[in-house]
């Protein structure tokens, strides 16, 4: 099974949206294998984010994701990282469809509510950087056999 890291930004978290993205990727039929509630330091953030640290936006990025708590979750299933893609909608919530995360409860590009991983190296990186393998449980929901073949 695939896993992914999702992120539920400090806007998402201060206008109580963390349980409304939760059940999108739950009623989806995904696996919640990991889940924390923590404030990022910013050396986290800025490890999280050093694909930006060149760009003139990366310190602003740092700032945004440290200025308050996150949930942060890995969830599991079959072509999860690229389904949640889509749950999540376009990066700017302006061009986001409406039905995802983004172009539902998304303000702008600066205040778009939600992080995921964007291909495998990416989720197992972000993954690794965010949890301890011991942090992630593996099970199988009784649920699985009518979600999945």
């Amino acid at each position: 099974m695939e896993r992914t890291f999702i992120a539920i930004k400090p806007d998402g978290v201060q206008r109580g949206l963390a349980g409304e993205i939760i059940r999108r990727f739950e009623t989806k039929g995904f696996t919640l294998v990991g889940l924390k509630f923590l404030q990022p330091s910013r050396e986290l953030a800025e490890q999280h984010y050093a694909v930006h640290k060149e760009r003139p936006f990366f310190a602003g990025l740092v700032d945004f994701i440290t200025s308050g708590p996150v949930v942060a979750m890995v969830w599991e299933g079959d072509g999860v990282i690229a389904s949640a893609r889509k749950l999540i909608g376009a990066t700017n919530p302006l061009n986001a469809e409406p039905g995802t995360i983004r172009g539902d409860l998304g303000a702008n590009i600066g205040r778009n509510i939600i992080h995921g991983s964007d291909a495998p190296e990416t989720a197992e990186y972000e993954i690794g950087l965010w949890f301890k393998p011991e942090e992630l449980v593996n099970w199988t929901p009784t649920i699985m056999p009518w979600v999945h073949e």
